[in-house]
């Protein structure tokens, strides 16, 4: 089960900078993670800056 984007990403696009595997791209409200490209590494929650990166 991949990480998951919550309601409180403010799109500042820090998580898809640090995606090893670039699972992240800018969705409609938020920036989204594809569950199938997701290698569950964790990067992203660690740096997103508001905690809106749940884990799995």
């Amino acid at each position: 089960m991949a990480y998951k984007i919550g309601d409180d990403c403010i799109s500042c696009g820090s998580c898809a900078s640090v995606c090893p595997v670039e699972a992240i791209s800018e969705g409609d409200e938020h920036y989204e993670i594809d569950p199938d490209t997701c290698i569950e590494c964790g990067a992203c929650a660690a740096g997103c800056p508001v905690a809106a990166i749940e884990a799995p």
